[in-house]
């Protein structure tokens, strides 16, 4: 190791840094680090694999909630989609930062969600639920930049799914006009969340991929084919052949790397 001083008073104390190696060394020691890391997502896709294999929890109760055009049901927040993931975010009185913002955690997860149109291109949608009034509500996203769909939890949802003292995000699936609880994840999972993939693992359906581990009949496409610019995907149904083409070559020259 080698220690890092400094001499002006006031600043930080040394810090023991790794070694400075040669660029061969860099790249031995990166090759070394980078199994591990391969060896980290191959268990993590077992794990997704695991979860697409949960019994599924039917939802009796008829929740209501708030939204900007007034009462819905669990069964409206799909907006028509199979999946629907919903985060419970603490926006409300006696939340820190109540009235102008929302919990500080909450806000911050709030700023890394991805676009959703590209959740929505597999059939899912997002939705954050807060017990603060639709106007409030309407005031934040708008103060924030969010443009996430965020509902008022007006009755024992929060409580009855896990997420009334803290936050997390419930995972759903709707067979017709029947709704299933699929998946839970709180706490520090929580962290993890706000890309396309990592809100798609949490669910039943996955990442509806050819590549992964899925029970025989769920719905699965080429990986990268379905792939679009956010302000597209209504407009090209299927795959464009010149993206087609792209993406064939990349994979053609990932496999050839990784032989």
């Amino acid at each position: 190791m080698t220690t890092h001083q400094t001499d002006r008073k006031g600043e930080q104390p040394a810090m023991r840094t790794p070694p400075i190696v040669s660029r061969q060394e860099w790249e031995a020691a990166r090759e070394q680090l980078l199994v591990k890391e391969k060896a980290q997502m191959r268990a993590r896709d077992a794990l997704a694999a695991e979860r697409r294999r949960m019994p599924w929890m039917a939802v009796e109760k008829a929740y209501q909630f708030e939204g900007p055009q007034g009462k819905v049901s669990l069964l409206d927040l799909f907006e028509g989609r199979r999946q629907l993931i919903v985060y419970r975010a603490f926006f409300e009185p006696g939340v820190f930062g109540w009235p102008e913002h929302a919990c500080r955690g909450c806000s911050l997860g709030a700023d890394q969600v991805a676009h959703l149109a590209h959740l929505n291109a597999r059939d899912t949608t997002l939705v954050y639920a807060s017990r603060a009034p639709q106007a409030d509500i309407a005031r934040l996203k708008a103060r924030m930049g969010w443009e996430m769909p965020w509902y008022t939890i007006t009755d024992s949802f929060d409580a009855d799914f896990g997420v009334d003292q803290w936050h997390g995000h419930n995972a759903f699936i709707r067979d017709g006009d029947k709704v299933f609880r699929t998946y839970f994840i709180n706490n520090r999972g929580d962290e993890a969340m706000g890309t396309t993939w990592s809100y798609l693992d949490i669910t039943a359906l996955g990442r509806q991929e050819i590549w992964e581990d899925s029970p025989e009949g769920y719905p699965q496409t080429p990986p990268y084919k379905w792939w679009n610019w956010h302000d597209n995907y209504e407009a090209e149904v299927s795959p464009h052949p010149k993206w087609v083409e792209v993406s064939d070559a990349g994979e053609a020259a990932f496999r050839k790397r990784d032989a």
